[in-house]
């Protein structure tokens, strides 16, 4: 294992700093400003819907669309 004094007990001790202080330094900036948090979602567009398209018939003109097939399916 590696003890306080050696590089690598420095590195761990730097890596765990960095992973404890980023949320945290991030919490305040957001948190604490609304304005901030407001202009930071502004900039991104995270839902874009599509076009929106020509609607399906009916159930209704679907089956007034069958009957009329069929008769000229049995006229013919």
């Amino acid at each position: 294992m590696s003890s306080l004094g050696t590089s690598k007990g420095i590195l761990e001790i730097a890596k765990f700093g960095v992973y404890v202080s980023v949320p945290i330094v991030l919490m305040y900036t957001f948190g604490n400003n609304p304005e901030t948090l407001r202009k930071f979602m502004g900039n991104r567009s995270y839902i874009e819907y599509p076009p929106e398209a020509e609607r399906p018939p009916s159930p209704e003109e679907l089956r007034e669309m069958a009957r009329e097939m069929a008769r000229k399916r049995n006229s013919s």
